[in-house]
């Protein structure tokens, strides 16, 4: 039995496009994997403990934070730039703000600038590593400790970086259902 060549036709395409759509879907957490991993594009890496070597010359680090378009908290840096020895462990913290009437739920994606300090950027702890959710009117502070690895010095590209921003950018995400059941009642 010979299948009709217009049918055949509708299920190449559907097959095509559900194919696309599952390689489009899987492609961003595929590239934040990849980034995060190679620190391409200026991500930064995950430090399990502190550097072992501070060495005397410093980097100014800036801090940046942005929202989404339909994110409704308000997000900022509590200090915008502080100076660290290469090698030492700094602890900054940001602020967000609900200023809504409903709890709202949120995950920070970060960066770093210049992309060539991005590898040598490590994160020890960031609320980033974790979604957030801020209950209507509550007002909190989050940490993120760090340090810049001593190897940026021996780096071909990066050893001139005498600065480097940290940005963030709060996305809205859907609530645990913990927080989405207790905003029912």
């Amino acid at each position: 039995m010979t299948m009709d060549p217009r049918r055949k036709t509708v299920f190449q395409t559907v097959g095509v496009v559900v194919v696309m759509g599952g390689l489009a879907w899987a492609s961003v957490p595929f590239y934040d994997w990849f980034c995060r991993v190679t620190g391409y594009g200026g991500t930064p890496n995950v430090a399990a403990a502190e550097s072992a070597e501070i060495l005397d010359r410093t980097i100014k680090v800036r801090f940046d934070g942005s929202l989404s378009r339909d994110m409704a908290w308000e997000f900022t840096p509590v200090e915008r730039e502080m100076e660290v020895r290469i090698g030492e462990t700094g602890l900054a913290f940001y602020e967000a703000y609900n200023p809504t009437d409903r709890p709202i739920a949120g995950q920070a994606s970060y960066n770093v600038a210049p992309y060539d300090a991005g590898q040598f950027f490590s994160k020890i702890e960031c609320f980033c590593f974790t979604e957030q959710v801020l209950q209507p009117g509550e007002r909190v502070q989050m940490p993120v400790s760090f340090f810049i690895d001593p190897a940026i010095v021996e780096d071909r590209d990066a050893k001139h970086v005498n600065h480097i921003t940290l940005s963030y950018t709060f996305y809205e995400i859907d609530l645990p259902e913990d927080d989405r059941q207790a905003s029912l009642n």
